[in-house]
């Protein structure tokens, strides 16, 4: 009797009918699309692959159904459905159609994540006035990451990371020029004083020289099969700084001597990941880097948007990846570095979005050796206009934020099977 006692215990606790899969749609019906990565981060994390449905439902994610799972979708407040796997063997075969334009990828595990940032801009010590989105977004979603700076990298501990995001940086040693408004503040000064002390420390003369070393180190972290991320202005200052190496493209201002008059004549575009035949503003005071900033955009802020580029998921896995959204039409906003004149792009790198009528690209992406890099304009998809001192963005005001989408698309990306990437 006892014996069929047990066995009736644990008929009761078997779960007959019960589904055995988790979906989150990434569609409009979605309550929080930027937590749902974080979740999905989370599931990698405890060593359980998951599914990114390519162009279904928005990009949508798929994981093995746990009571802990669901438990955490509710407490996020992410949307999610449970379904049978007989359901979702019929998504798949859905998706394997050869006329659908949609992938199954599988994501195997979590990525090891880092930010580049100074370390003195965190930790409740804000020298720099001004926040970071991929921060911002990481934060949100939950998704934890370490930071690394000049001597880490120069260390070469950045092996150890699958992603990398270079916070908002000037590789080019101008401390942002924000000389000519700012150099009279304290935090202006104080972020001056410190860069030197680290650039002195590493072994080098000038800010600028430091720079140029990192930028060198990360180029050689993708190429051996890292992910690189860059917003606003860690975009074209990269590229700036790998092309005049050996040429002071600083003022007396930034580093204590003049900058070589012919510096223009002297880049080297062949050393850069994504523009060529740019010229720099010569003019320190002047708040431009070069050429490459549209900074002649005519458009109302109503009217800024982008589109994104619709690419095929069978064939086209990667910008797939990184341009999946609830929407193809994403609302633009400025940086320091706003867009991408498309005249200065290189003709290998691929445009994921892009305001046809500026003539603009707002989103970029580029294969180096084994590993990737995106670029991304602007500084917060959801602060058109974001200044210095001004109060960081509260995510939970913009949980469907297809801006932010985009930056997490490409933390997730590196979780894809390697197999499946094809550019």
């Amino acid at each position: 009797m006892r014996w069929i006692l047990v066995w009736m215990s644990l008929l009761w606790l078997v779960p007959w009918g019960r589904a055995s899969y988790i979906l989150i749609p990434m569609d409009e019906t979605q309550t929080n699309h930027l937590k749902a990565y974080g979740i999905t981060y989370w599931v990698l994390s405890e060593g359980v692959e998951a599914w990114w449905l390519l162009n279904y439902r928005g990009g949508s994610f798929a994981f093995p159904h746990h009571r802990a799972f669901e438990k955490e979708c509710i407490l996020r407040n992410v949307k999610y459905e449970v379904i049978s796997n007989a359901r979702f063997q019929g998504i798949l075969e859905e998706i394997a159609h050869p006329e659908v334009n949609q992938e199954a990828i599988k994501l195997e595990k979590a990525p090891r994540i880092a930010v580049y940032a100074p370390p003195f801009t965190m930790r409740g010590e804000r020298i720099q006035p001004w926040d970071d989105a991929v921060m911002l977004a990481l934060n949100y979603a939950e998704i934890p990451y370490d930071i690394v700076y000049d001597r880490e990298v120069l260390e070469d501990k950045i092996v150890q990371y699958d992603w990398i995001h270079l916070h908002h940086e000037d590789f080019t040693g101008q401390y942002g020029k924000f000389y000519n408004a700012y150099h009279m503040y304290s935090w202006y000064q104080e972020n001056q004083r410190r860069m030197e002390q680290l650039a002195h420390e590493l072994g080098f003369k000038k800010v600028s020289q430091l720079k140029l070393a990192v930028v060198k180190r990360l180029r050689e972290y993708i190429i051996g099969g890292g992910f690189l991320f860059a917003m606003c202005s860690a975009t074209d200052t990269y590229d700036i700084a790998l092309a005049a190496e050996g040429v002071d493209i600083c003022a007396e201002i930034y580093d204590g001597d003049p900058m070589d008059p012919q510096a223009n004549e002297k880049l080297d575009y062949t050393n850069c990941l994504a523009f060529e035949n740019f010229t720099l503003v010569m003019n320190p005071l002047e708040y431009e880097y070069s050429t490459i900033d549209n900074r002649e955009r005519r458009i109302n802020p109503e009217n800024d948007y982008f589109t994104l580029f619709d690419f095929s998921a069978k064939w086209d896995p990667v910008p797939t990846m990184l341009t999946q959204n609830h929407t193809r039409l994403v609302k633009g906003f400025m940086g320091q570095t706003t867009a991408f004149k498309k005249r200065y792009i290189k003709s290998n790198v691929l445009i994921l979005g892009e305001n046809k009528a500026l003539d603009e690209a707002r989103y970029i992406h580029g294969v180096l050796g084994e590993g990737f890099w995106t670029f991304y304009g602007g500084h917060d998809p959801e602060d058109y206009r974001h200044y210095v001192n001004d109060p960081e963005t509260d995510l939970s005001l913009h949980p469907n934020s297809p801006g932010y989408r985009l930056i997490l698309n490409n933390v997730l990306f590196p979780a894809a099977r390697k197999k499946k990437r094809k550019t």
